[in-house]
């Protein structure tokens, strides 16, 4: 039986995907571009009005990616400040969250699913193991702001399909 580690279960998964989400940002930006739009509205678009826009979805995803990374490994968060206001900032940021996530080593990861790890929300403070966190709060979190920037792209006119969020 092979042993899965806590490094395997989270990094790689969000490396990858925030890859992806790379992705569909440059199709966005291709496909506005060729239709003569200016691809930098789409920043401020959304699926409805109480939900944030793309820009912040994007930076919520890489919040969540670095975010659980780091508390996994037990360092310090890094924190990245929400500026972008365009999308090759945005692309940048995805970069610099990728590098981020990428550069934690497995033997980091040691100990990690039992690891008690603390999350500060507005008017609460929420304690879980790692296993539990990853599972429960970190990963449905990126994958719900992933989906969400992915739909707000489609619901844009953004031509993406389900291979883009799965592959790239």
């Amino acid at each position: 039986m092979t042993k899965l580690s806590m490094h395997a279960i989270s990094a790689p998964v969000f490396a990858r995907m925030l890859k992806n989400l790379s992705a569909f940002l440059a199709k966005a930006e291709a496909q506005a571009k060729a239709k003569g739009d200016d691809p930098n509205a789409l920043l401020s678009a959304r699926i409805a009005p109480d939900m944030f826009a793309l820009t912040k979805q994007v930076q919520i995803a890489t919040d969540h990616a670095k975010g659980c990374v780091a508390r996994l490994a037990g360092h310090q968060i890094e924190a990245i400040e929400d500026t972008e206001t365009t999308l090759a900032e945005l692309q940048a940021r995805i970069r610099k969250v990728i590098g981020i996530v990428e550069g934690y080593k497995p033997e980091e990861f040691d100990g990690a699913e039992t690891r008690e790890i603390s999350v500060k929300i507005p008017n609460a403070e929420l304690k879980f193991s790692g296993l539990d966190y990853v599972n429960q709060w970190a990963m449905p979190n990126f994958y719900f702001h992933v989906t969400t920037a992915y739909g707000i792209l489609r619901a844009s006119g953004i031509e993406l399909g389900k291979r883009d969020f799965l592959i790239g």
